[in-house]
């Protein structure tokens, strides 16, 4: 049995434990990481805005933007805000890891300066980095999707001349009037293919990934686009919040939560890898300056870390009906706050600034909806 020692220790090699175990490699650090299956190809489509991507990513990992986006609530917006979609593939090879020590095993054990496996190897390190993802709970808040992926040719009528929609509430998709909503997301993902996907937000529980199939495929039906069956599909699962009292909340003694298992998801749209992209090089100076994060920007993201998660409860809390309501007050933002509220993880006075402005805009049952999450937890247990 071998033992290891490292200045920073990665478990997790996703997107966000690989940009870790990258950057800090890249700055002289040592650097181990472990993984179940270091070698996996990854398969999901992962976007972002691109005023979100670091500078050191090459615009290889890009693989299509879309410089007007489009919304569609109570009608038809354009996000002035450019939205790309990553070339998978080319994301992962940019992320070298040729300077990093790679394990395959399975961590048993983690705290903030050692990691166990399941076969008994130990890990010593300066710092420990948990990237392994989400937690798999279908008692917590998920966000599900169904797609499929068509030729450009074939997706024109459904993107009705949009460079994309990020979100599409129309109800021509079978729902009936007080079931839970679902949107429809539509991306290209080259020059030649488009992704198709029904979403559901948020959930607990979310709607079924055959739920959103039938949904998906009576939008497309009633948009003039039968699928054949024969599409690549995109399947979407995952959770947008930590357990309750999860011991394995970064606290005294523990170790850097990170990526979509730390407070850069975002709760109240599941996004988190350019998050994680853009946050990489903070943790590589943290971990060469002594380890601790400064005071003023780790407060900023416990206050934003609070706001959003008061939005994740919002939006669980809202009636059906009201959903597209609460998205047109939000788009109607200017594009500074919209900013700052999905992106801006340490921009507490933004993310403030957004929810302030944006409650007068709303319907009076939503602001009801909104006050009543707001003063639930001063009367739950």
């Amino acid at each position: 049995m071998n033992d290891f020692s490292a200045d920073v220790a990665v478990v997790g090699l996703g997107p966000a434990g690989r940009a870790v175990a990258h950057r800090c490699s890249a700055a002289g650090l040592d650097v181990l990481a472990l993984d179940p299956h270091p070698s996996r190809t990854w398969t999901p489509t992962y976007s972002a805005w691109a005023d979100e991507l670091p500078s050191w990513l090459p615009e290889t990992a890009v693989a299509s933007t879309a410089l007007e986006p489009a919304v569609w609530t109570d009608r038809h917006r354009i996000i002035d805000r450019t939205y790309c979609v990553l070339d998978t593939s080319a994301l992962q090879a940019s992320l070298a890891l040729d300077l990093v020590r790679v394990l395959a095993g399975t961590a048993v054990d983690v705290t903030g300066s050692r990691v166990t496996t399941s076969d008994g190897t130990i890990i010593d390190a300066g710092h420990v980095v948990d990237a392994r993802g989400t937690f798999d709970s279908r008692d917590l808040a998920q966000q599900t999707a169904y797609g499929i992926v068509v030729e450009r040719q074939r997706a024109e009528p459904i993107l009705e001349g949009a460079d994309a929609w990020f979100m599409d509430w129309r109800t021509d998709n079978g729902a009936s009037p007080g079931e839970a909503p679902s949107f429809l997301y539509a991306v290209a993902l080259d020059d030649d293919r488009v992704l198709l996907e029904e979403t559901c937000l948020v959930g607990r529980p979310a709607l079924g990934l055959d739920v959103l199939r039938t949904r998906l495929h009576h939008r497309l039906s009633q948009r003039n686009l039968e699928p054949t069956g024969h599409e690549a599909v995109e399947r979407v699962r995952f959770s947008v919040e930590p357990p309750p009292r999860s011991r394995e909340h970064t606290g005294r003694g523990g170790p850097v939560l990170f990526g979509s298992r730390s407070n850069l998801m975002h709760p109240a749209t599941g996004y988190s890898v350019a998050a994680s992209l853009a946050s990489a090089d903070h943790l590589v100076e943290r971990f060469r300056g002594g380890g601790h994060p400064r005071r003023s920007r780790a407060m900023h993201i416990w206050t934003v870390q609070k706001l959003r998660n008061l939005g994740l409860r919002t939006a669980l809390g809202l009636e059906p009906e009201m959903v597209p309501q609460f998205f047109s007050s939000f788009f109607s933002l200017p594009v500074e706050l919209q900013r700052s509220y999905l992106s801006g993880h340490d921009d507490a006075i933004g993310t403030m600034t957004a929810m302030l402005k944006m409650f007068p805009t709303l319907p009076p049952s939503a602001r009801l909806a909104i006050a009543r999450t707001v003063a639930r937890p001063l009367h739950g247990a």
